[in-house]
């Protein structure tokens, strides 16, 4: 009877990362549900985690924002220690990175680029490329220790497809949310760049940058195995699409609006992943 209610605990845990994906990212929700069944509350276990030391620094501005990251680092360290937390989102993270053997040095990189956005709110090019690393390339790394399931081979072949995927899509979130992160945050991710007056130079030298990252992390998707491959490629053809959209209009309209794919699109292009992937035209 108490395993039976464990397993209800753990249960409850995994659905509570799920709902936390899908409630924050209609693309990435996609993607996931065209993973093989076994691979998708893994992979929301690790996007629910992100996601709630992301709303730390981005959302909760009438609180000590200090004190809560420093508690979610001691909570996140402690579950993965104990095996066990009752906050649901990293129960089922430590049960990931449990069963998936992913790194705590990958846990530790992705918190401390959180907590430099306590603080800092300009990045020269080695803050640039450090907060990338922790933000989005060892996420890519942890949710390719779940989909090569302990091939540690073939892990360490797509180590570097899975960072520039990663970093990929860090730099359209970036380049998406410029006046957000500049106007509401203060921030300014890419370095040395003057965002009052974002030229098409600047624009254009920032595309070259994630175009190179694309590509690198396309040769990575075509080697996954088949139970990944799928939902990988929907995610990538999804940022792929903004990042077209955003490279067709003007340098001033990005500091005017947020651009986006419709959910109608989404599905679209969803179908059209799949097609292409069971008929091997990839």
């Amino acid at each position: 009877m108490k395993h039976d209610q464990r397993e209800i605990f753990d249960r409850v845990a995994y659905k509570s990362s799920r709902i936390t994906t899908h409630a924050y990212s209609t693309s990435f929700s996609f993607g996931i549900r065209m993973l093989d069944k076994r691979m998708r509350d893994p992979i929301c276990a690790i996007y629910g985690m992100v996601r709630f030391a992301d709303e730390i620094v981005d959302t909760f501005h009438e609180h000590d924002k200090q004190s809560l990251m420093q508690r979610f680092r001691e909570d996140t360290f402690r579950a993965l220690d104990e095996g066990i937390s009752l906050n649901p989102i990293l129960h089922s993270f430590q049960k990931t990175c449990k069963e998936y053997n992913i790194e705590r040095s990958l846990v530790d990189t992705f918190l401390r680029s959180m907590e430099m956005d306590l603080n800092r709110i300009n990045y020269d090019r080695q803050g640039y490329d450090e907060y990338i690393l922790g933000s989005a390339e060892v996420v890519g790394l942890m949710c390719l220790r779940v989909f090569t399931e302990g091939n540690n081979d073939l892990y360490e072949s797509l180590k570097p497809n899975a960072m520039s995927l990663g970093a990929a899509f860090q730099k359209i979130n970036f380049l998406r949310d410029l006046r957000a992160d500049y106007m509401d945050l203060g921030r300014t991710y890419f370095p040395q760049l003057d965002f009052r007056n974002f030229t098409k130079q600047d624009k254009e030298e920032i595309e070259r940058e994630i175009e190179r990252d694309f590509n690198h992390a396309y040769e990575g998707i075509l080697k996954l195995p088949r139970h990944a491959r799928l939902g990988v490629l929907i995610a990538y053809v999804y940022y792929k699409q903004l990042f077209l959209k955003i490279r067709s209009v003007p340098s001033d309209r990005i500091m005017e609006e947020r651009i986006r794919i419709p959910n109608q699109q989404k599905l679209a292009l969803m179908m059209s992943c799949y097609i292409r992937n069971n008929l091997n035209m990839l």
